[in-house]
């Protein structure tokens, strides 16, 4: 289903599929090809409406029964880690953060794989082969980079790969698009560690918000997220901090979303002026 706005800009819907986060749930998606010399500024724009980026798609979650996904940003200059989190960074102290532009290795695929086949072997990325995850990497229009995180060992190599981030620079923030680790070394954690350093990435770099993807409350998957505080939500067309939105409020939100047409005519666009 196509669905058009002025300014040449085309919506489509994704056909329902199980969700993974709420069992018995149907997901669907609203999305849109991002694409031309305009593709960054679409970014920034549709990311601050609650848009995601997959390659060279911006999608945000469009279910029929269901409004639980709610896009997620960490507020930086009033972060401040929690006491297990300082933990985490200092038990990390060691590792090496390296940062590239968007080029797949024969290295990450291999981290890769490690990770979805002990965290993720059931999921819809379970058969991605070398040529998907390149492109997954690689097909960006927009200004991403590849962090990779290595922890000293042993031996003549002196390092290893530990952990791998894909992401995009936005004019306010740093967009966490695809982050995976060594299943090995679970005691690091590792994913939290990713969200804390690009907390301190967004900082060096002078911007505002590390953008975490969509959080669901009540999904075990997802409850990691709001441990990271101040964490803003975007509900209801605005971010609002998530310590000023009750849970009945929350609870709420898994009723119907407005009709598709509504959704895509209440999306603002860049001028293509």
């Amino acid at each position: 289903m196509r669905h058009s706005l002025p300014q040449s800009h085309q919506f489509y819907v994704t056909a329902p599929q199980p969700c993974p986060y709420l069992a018995g749930k149907v997901e669907r998606k609203l999305f849109t090809a991002l694409q031309g010399d305009g593709a960054c500024h679409l970014n920034d724009v549709l990311s601050h409406q609650g848009f995601r980026r997959s390659q060279n798609v911006l999608y945000r979650p469009s279910c029929a029964g269901c409004s639980a996904c709610l896009s997620a940003r960490i507020v930086v200059a009033d972060f401040a880690p929690s006491r297990g989190q300082r933990r985490v960074l200092r038990r990390n102290a060691g590792l090496e953060r390296i940062t590239r532009s968007p080029w797949a290795t024969e290295g990450q695929y291999s981290l890769f794989r490690r990770y979805l086949d002990a965290r993720h072997a059931t999921g819809g990325m379970a058969d991605m082969d070398m040529g998907e995850f390149a492109a997954m990497i690689e097909e960006s229009p927009v200004r991403s980079r590849v962090i990779e995180y290595y922890r000293p060992v042993p031996g003549p190599a002196g390092r290893q790969l530990a952990a791998v981030c894909l992401t995009d620079f936005l004019s306010d923030g740093v967009s966490m698009v695809y982050s995976f680790f060594d299943p090995g070394l679970q005691a690091s954690s590792l994913g939290s560690y990713i969200i804390l350093d690009h907390v301190a990435i967004a900082a060096e770099s002078k911007l505002s918000y590390v953008y975490l993807g969509y959080w669901v409350p009540g999904s075990a998957k997802m409850d990691y997220k709001a441990r990271f505080q101040p964490l803003e939500i975007f509900a209801d067309g605005r971010w609002t901090h998530l310590a000023d939105i009750d849970a009945a409020a929350l609870a709420r939100r898994r009723g119907d979303r407005t009709a598709i047409s509504e959704q895509v005519a209440a999306i603002e666009l860049p001028s293509t002026r």
